[in-house]
């Protein structure tokens, strides 16, 4: 029986719509089936989402977190298989679970059965896979499964052993897959679709980019993801600016990645050409000491000589005397930005190692700028212009490099709304009253919602082929005001003080003040309004931020403004374990609610896979519902739920005779 929202009046208005509709439903019967499935779905459990923030190149780690489910898995098999199982066969299902490939060459070595243990496994993980993909249609399960097995895995998944006449139909397909030799493929198969469904969806606020070495690994599983969402971080639009050519970008990248002694990314990665930089660094620095320029060397993942060391620290002071100079490019072509205050370098006085800043003399720790001609401070040397137009070249050549820049446009954005969360990785720029504070972008004064959506547009033209050559280069270098600018949404703060904390010792100069967002974003009512601005709409709303680490080991919280603010970067880049305390978190967001998960520091891969070691991690609750959430709460939900009026609305259609039936 049709609900008495749906009138006659409103399918005549609907017509046109209605009857491109009966198209894909052209009779009765498949509308009535089509409204009774998705009135199904409506009242399933909300899947479960997980957010993670500034990843920051630890590709191990992630990729750990994405395979256990931020401990969710090992959760799971802990439920089900309880004192039926010890505590080491639980930690041997769970590491085959994450690593099938590598567990299972393992196990088949020492295995004298092999035969009875596949038997045996192959239970054990139907019963993990019946588990997870409970809360799914069959529709939606059916999606997921690998086309290879697709048919056998559905018949397993949906077919009780307790039925008597089932048994013996389900062994005999247990025993044809290891009589056959596919036991290994199916396995696999299984334990991938137990990740997979575990994790519905991943947000991403953030910081993919910089100080570890694989972000490269990460943007090819984030690639190949199956539902996924990214905000992009101050570190991601820097390498978003080298891919579009900036030069200013790709100094500040090759600085950072020098400055950590981690080139694995541009070189291995994206096949960036080190040499001419290597080359120039050796002629032109060749007697410097460089002392301040020496790296942060990870000795733990590294081995580099006395030499290595020597010619990184030579690399990065080319690269940054280069940047230093570029930098001072382009905030003088661009005045409207307001980042005069980084043209330091006709301030050096050279022959008395100094600089003059707002009156101020200070020393500088480093006296050598052999590239500097006092006359044009801010001009290249032609060997400098030479250098810096090859690596433009071949960032822009990178093939990988550009493909994951295209995923994070296809798939990334400034902010998302997602279920009544509203993501963003650093800040939206307010004033001291909290209110939306107004920024002027290419001669437009926006604030809130419409700045982000504006600043969104400027840096996707630097990609846009439709746009002109002037334009596409204004948001090419727009991508450096992202990364370092005093309004940028995804930087906040007045400066980023760079030349001051290289080469000044005054902790003073070398502050950079943050913006009114960080000062107030602990009250209740500035979050709000910025919720309010957004249009976010539900009871349990929140704003999910990154960015900043919250410090754990002096007691900072991530959950602020009673609730309203969720704080999500850890720190999991292993720079900052010592100054979080922790490793990393994950933000959990089920159907009974959210918890957060604050990861210790994982080992490696290889440990994982040979002692089954996990990723330990401790369970916040951070918020429950009064009730378990389906997915009639969701976004989803109520997306399904006005496909379902439209369906009813043709059903009134086919009854009434206004449209056809085509059988």
């Amino acid at each position: 029986m049709l609900k008495p929202h749906v009138t006659l009046e409103e399918v005549k208005e609907d017509l046109r719509y209605l009857r491109l509709l009966a198209r894909d439903f052209p009779t009765v019967s498949s509308v009535t089936t089509e409204i009774i499935n998705l009135e199904a779905i409506l009242h399933l459990p909300k899947p479960t989402e997980h957010f993670m923030a500034d990843i920051h190149g630890e590709h191990e780690a992630f990729e750990h977190v994405l395979r256990n489910a931020s401990g969710n898995i090992k959760r799971k098999v802990n439920e089900l298989f309880g004192d039926e199982l010890s505590d080491a066969q639980k930690k041997e299902l769970c590491t085959l679970i994450y690593y099938p490939e590598e567990k299972l060459k393992l196990i088949e070595q020492s295995e004298a059965d092999v035969s009875e243990f596949y038997r045996e496994t192959l239970g054990k993980l139907i019963k993990v896979c019946r588990d997870v993909s409970s809360k799914y249609t069959r529709s939606k399960v059916r999606k997921s499964l690998p086309e290879e097995y697709a048919y056998i895995i559905e018949e397993l998944l949906h077919e009780s052993n307790d039925i008597e006449n089932k048994q013996a139909y389900l062994s005999v397909i247990v025993e044809t897959i290891i009589g056959t030799g596919r036991a290994q493929h199916f396995i696999t198969a299984l334990c991938y679709l137990i990740q997979r469904l575990t994790i519905d969806r991943l947000h991403i606020l953030g910081d993919i980019f910089d100080r570890g070495p694989g972000a490269h690994h990460i943007m090819d599983t984030l690639s190949e993801y199956h539902h996924l969402d990214i905000t992009w971080g101050n570190h991601d639009v820097l390498w978003m600016g080298a891919a579009a050519g900036n030069t200013c970008c790709i100094a500040s990248v090759l600085r950072l990645s020098l400055r950590d002694a981690n080139t694995t990314t541009l070189e291995d990665g994206y096949a960036i050409n080190m040499v001419p930089l290597a080359t120039f660094a050796m002629e032109q620095y060749g007697d410097d000491p460089c002392e301040i320029y020496q790296p942060r060397v990870d000795e733990e993942r590294t081995n580099f000589t006395d030499k290595d060391v020597r010619l990184i620290a030579q690399m990065h002071k080319a690269v940054s005397v280069i940047e230093f100079k570029l930098s001072g490019q382009i905030a003088m072509a661009h005045p409207e930005w307001n980042m005069q205050d980084r043209c330091l370098m006709e301030f050096i006085n050279k022959e008395r190692g100094t600089i003059t800043i707002d009156g101020n003399e200070y020393e500088m720790k480093d006296k050598l700028w052999p590239t500097l001609d006092v006359s044009n401070p801010y001009a290249l040397t032609p060997e400098e212009q030479d250098l810096i137009e090859r690596l433009r070249h071949s960032f822009m050549r990178s093939e990988r490099l550009q493909a994951h820049v295209n995923c994070l446009l296809m798939r990334g954005g400034m902010y998302a709304i997602y279920n009544s969360n509203l993501m963003f990785h650093a800040a939206v720029p307010i004033n001291e009253d909290g209110s939306m504070r107004e920024v002027v972008f290419g001669g437009v004064p926006v604030k809130g919602k419409e700045l982000m959506k504006r600043v969104e547009r400027m840096a996707r033209a630097a990609f846009d082929n439709d746009v002109n050559a002037e334009e596409r280069a204004y948001a090419a270098d727009f991508f450096w005001y992202l990364w370092c600018g005093p309004e940028s949404p995804l930087f906040g703060k007045s400066k980023m003080a760079t030349f001051e904390r290289y080469l000044l010792t005054d902790k003073e100069v070398q502050k950079e003040p943050k913006g009114w967002y960080y000062i107030l974003r602990d009250k209740a009512e500035v979050c709000d309004g910025i919720l309010d601005e957004f249009g976010v709409k539900g009871s349990h709303r929140h704003i999910i931020n990154g960015h900043v680490p919250v410090r754990v080991g002096k007691g900072e919280t991530p959950i602020k403004a009673d609730g309203r603010l969720m704080v999500i970067d850890g720190g999991f880049s292993r720079v900052y374990h010592n100054r979080t305390g922790i490793a990393g978190y994950t933000l959990v967001y089920h159907s009974r609610g959210f918890e957060l998960v604050q990861h210790e520091p994982f080992t490696s891969t290889e440990e994982a896979i040979l002692n089954g070691t996990d990723i330990q991690g401790t369970t916040q609750i951070v918020e429950m519902m009064g009730k378990r959430e389906k997915v009639r709460d969701t976004d989803i939900g109520r997306g399904i739920q006005l496909k379902i009026t439209d369906l009813e609305r043709l059903l009134l259609a086919y009854r009434k005779g206004i449209i056809k039936e085509r059988p």
